[in-house]
């Protein structure tokens, strides 16, 4: 089966309709839903509808540290703009939907597969993989073969050998990667929704559970209208700007 995974959507519903849009046409059957599905957007009540709708037909959702922070109404240890988000997203969203988010799991693990938003080492502390050295320590951290992770922003591949030889690699879009079996992969998926590598297009990635391919995904989409979404929230100004450099 076609696995798309997706993560950090941050309540962008422009950039998630897109992705949702293509992943219908590459023949996706199944999603995992890598958490911090609202935050910095102006639309968090429809993104949550629809990640809600999704964990109803099957999909598999993880919490996000920006869910948390909205569930629980605090977010004292983030920026200021991030701190303003998660006020405003609180006071908007329904009781259901702040249960729904208050309820997520840190953790699914299905066959050999691990979905987490941070990490497998210490998924509620909220640590990035930023480089090869965090990556090791989740790989180690877990028995599972496949582990998909959020939290970073920008599309990333690790692996680890039998042996203990480490890699890591930069994807390119489009391209079929095939993930060997006498290795341990680590798979970021990059932003859907507040992607940071200097392209505005929404990320996430197809799995092939079957063949073992990954492809990682870019999709345009209505950049301007997420943005104004932003600025029509009230919401700080540098979160709509940072999304129409992808940065």
């Amino acid at each position: 089966m076609k696995i798309a995974l997706i993560t950090d959507i941050h309540a962008n519903a422009q950039a998630f309709s897109a992705v949702l849009e293509h992943a219908q046409t590459q023949g996706v059957t199944d999603y995992a839903l890598l958490g911090d599905f609202v935050g910095y957007g102006g639309d968090p009540g429809w993104v949550l509808d629809k990640v809600r709708e999704l964990v109803s037909q099957g999909a598999v959702a993880v919490l996000g540290n920006h869910d948390a922070a909205v569930a629980k109404g605090e977010a004292p240890t983030m920026r200021d703009e991030a701190q303003a988000a998660v006020i405003w997203t609180h006071a908007r969203l329904t009781a259901e939907q702040l249960v729904f988010l208050a309820q997520l799991p840190l953790s699914v693990t299905v066959e050999d597969r691990l979905f987490v938003h941070a990490n497998a080492f210490d998924p509620g502390g909220w640590a990035y993989v930023q480089g090869r050295l965090e990556a090791m320590r989740s790989l180690h951290a877990t028995s599972s073969r496949f582990t998909f992770c959020g939290h970073m922003h920008e599309p990333m591949l690790y692996h680890l050998s039998g042996t203990g030889k480490a890699g890591e690699f930069t994807p390119t879009a489009g391209v079929t990667i095939p993930l060997l079996p006498n290795r341990q992969w680590l798979v970021i998926p990059g932003s859907c929704g507040q992607p940071r590598d200097g392209n505005p297009a929404a990320c996430y990635a197809i799995f092939d559970s079957l063949s073992g391919d990954l492809n990682f995904q870019r999709v345009p989409y209505d950049v301007e209208g997420a943005a104004a979404s932003i600025r029509a929230a009230g919401l700080p100004e540098r979160l709509a700007e940072r999304l129409l450099t992808g940065q």
